[in-house]
């Protein structure tokens, strides 16, 4: 017999937040495909946001994920520009996405695409970034959760 706590089935709530931030003109398939670019960047760069491995009742092994939700926000491209300074002056953790890196295939030519403009010329179309969720709220400032 398996009991339950009061700690079993409390909410979880999380000190720290992980957002995703699309600028609001792109595709369907350019924001699920800049969603999951943006956040492979912060579960390597952040190793604490990722839990434990899953298995199955079978013990089928599976890769684990992120051990907390991951909000989707959009917003015009200056919201986007001033979230990106807002985040940069902050020190978090930011994975950033520009409309260049459409155009190429491989993982040297995207980050010789942003190593080629200083920062205020990116063409950010989506960021990512992780931190305390108040410092992230901030960052967010104009920005609307994803339909």
């Amino acid at each position: 017999m398996t009991t339950t706590t009061t700690d079993d089935v409390a909410p979880v709530r999380f000190d720290t937040k992980i957002a995703v931030l699309l600028r609001d003109d792109l595709q369907p398939w350019q924001r699920l495909n800049v969603t999951a670019f943006l956040v492979s960047g912060l579960g390597t760069a952040v190793p604490e946001v990722v839990g434990e491995p899953y298995a199955d009742g079978d013990g089928t092994a599976y890769l684990p994920m992120f051990r907390q939700p991951v909000l989707v926000f959009e917003g015009a491209k200056e919201v986007l520009t001033a979230a990106h300074g807002r985040a940069l002056s902050r020190s978090l953790p930011v994975a950033v996405f520009t409309s260049d890196l459409f155009a190429t295939g491989n993982d040297r030519d995207n980050r010789a695409a942003v190593r080629a403009l200083g920062r205020d010329r990116l063409d950010l179309v989506g960021m990512a970034v992780h931190g305390p969720r108040n410092a992230v709220d901030k960052v967010l400032k104009g920005a609307r959760m994803h339909p």
